[in-house]
This record gives structure tokens, C-alpha cells and sequence, in this order.
């Protein structure tokens, strides 16, 4: 299994990721903003075993997923250097919606993701915001992506992201701090240092989740991580 993280998640979390399968750093530049040029969630839209992948991804995470026979779509339009052009691929895939501000995501997904339902919502960075888990339970930092979801009725449950770490920016997103693979939820970070932690610990683990906190420090927004099996 390749595991794509952001190469500046706290060692602590890399090494403990790599007990689950290979991990992947991920890093570019001079493509977007600084502060999330690492992000994989602005690059890859994954979902089981598709895989999208920005055309202006580096050549060399294209020939890693190649190696491991993981076979993807390229997209059609490169990230930008700034929003909405950083927000095309940042969309959430479960097995019957694609969740995104579908005025801002690339062309692709309409092929790639032809038999899901589309739900728009004004968050352009969905996926930094949304955590999709199974049988239809999501989480969200944004508010309007909870008042939508709701509207669809569907599980939805709303987390502040005040005090989740993202370096160059006020705070990060709860989205982007997260990963899921099976029943497990890996957190970048400690639940003990989210303000809201206990509501989410109780949340999940009443959904029979098991918990894998990455390091024991603030939730820090690594722009998600990406499990994709090989």
C-alpha cells in the first residue's frame, strides 16, 4: 500500500505511518502556495482504486504510482498558483457523490466519475474540510459544507478547526488532518490537543473506528493523507 503525505508532517508521523505500507513525501514547487505546495489533496482525487492526478504533478510521483501499478487519469488543468486554480482536484469521492465546488473542479471528474452524483458546495477546498467515512458518516470544519450535506441528509457532523496547525496561515482544516483506510482513522496528531477531540474520539469509536494518533501534538493540517492500494 502507498501512503502520500506531506514530506513536512512531523517525523514522529512519518515513521509511524510507515508500519502501514510505503510512504510517500510528497513536495513541489513553485506550482502553488508555499505553505501547501506539499498538500497531496491538491493534487490527487482518489477514491478505491481511481486515482486523478493534477497534469503539473512531478514526473517522478506519476512513475512511483506507475512502479506500484496504480493506475490513474491525468486531469485536464494544472494547479495554479492561487485559489479558486489551487482548488481543482481538492474534491471528496465515496462510492455515490463527488462532493466539491463543482464550478471549480477539473473537467476530468465528469468522465473519470461519471456515475456519481455531484453535490455542489461553496467550499472550494472540500477535501481539506471533509473527511467522507463509510456507511455515509462524514465530518467537516466548514460550515457550509455541513448546512449542504444536511439538506442532502446525510450523517454529517460539524468540528470547529480552531487551533489545528497550519503553518503561514491562522489555522488549518480538520479534513486535512486526517486519513482513513478500513476501519481505522489516523489523526495528524493528538485528540488530547484538539479542543473538540473528546466529542470526535466519541464519535468515532461509537462507529466501532479505531483511532491512530500520528504524534502526540496539536492536529497539524497535512492537506489529508491519500491510502491506495497496490
Amino acid at each position: 500500500m502507498l501512503i502520500i503525505g506531506d514530506s513536512r508532517l512531523p517525523s514522529k508521523a512519518i515513521e509511524k505511518l510507515s508500519a502501514y505500507g510505503t510512504f510517500i513525501p510528497f513536495a513541489t514547487r513553485n506550482l502553488t502556495y508555499e505553505a501547501v505546495s506539499g498538500h497531496p489533496d491538491l493534487f490527487f482525487c482518489p477514491h478505491q482504486r481511481q486515482v486523478v492526478v493534477a497534469p503539473n504533478v512531478p514526473e517522478k510521483y506519476l512513475k512511483i504510482l506507475q512502479n506500484h501499478d496504480v493506475s490513474f487519469v491525468k486531469g485536464k488543468l494544472p494547479v495554479g498558483e492561487s485559489y479558486p486554480q489551487s482548488a481543482r482536484y481538492n474534491a471528496v469521492v465515496t462510492d455515490n457523490f463527488l462532493i466539491h465546488n463543482t464550478k471549480l473542479s477539473d473537467p476530468s471528474f465528469r468522465e473519470t466519475f461519471a456515475k456519481k452524483e455531484f453535490i455542489h458546495v461553496n467550499q472550494g477546498y472540500t477535501r481539506c474540510n471533509l473527511l467522507a467515512l463509510n456507511n455515509g458518516l462524514f465530518i467537516t470544519s466548514d460550515n457550509g459544507i455541513y448546512r449542504q450535506l444536511q439538506k442532502q441528509q446525510l450523517d454529517i457532523h460539524y468540528f470547529s478547526p480552531g487551533e489545528i496547525l497550519l503553518p503561514g496561515f491562522e489555522h488549518g482544516f480538520l479534513g486535512g488532518c486526517l486519513g482513513i483506510f478500513e476501519n481505522r482513522v489516523f489523526i495528524i496528531g493528538s485528540l488530547s490537543r484538539f479542543p473538540e477531540g473528546e466529542r470526535l474520539s466519541i464519535l468515532l469509536k461509537s462507529r466501532h473506528y479505531e483511532i491512530i494518533e500520528l504524534y502526540d501534538g496539536n492536529l497539524f493540517d497535512g492537506g489529508s493523507l491519500f491510502f491506495i492500494l497496490t
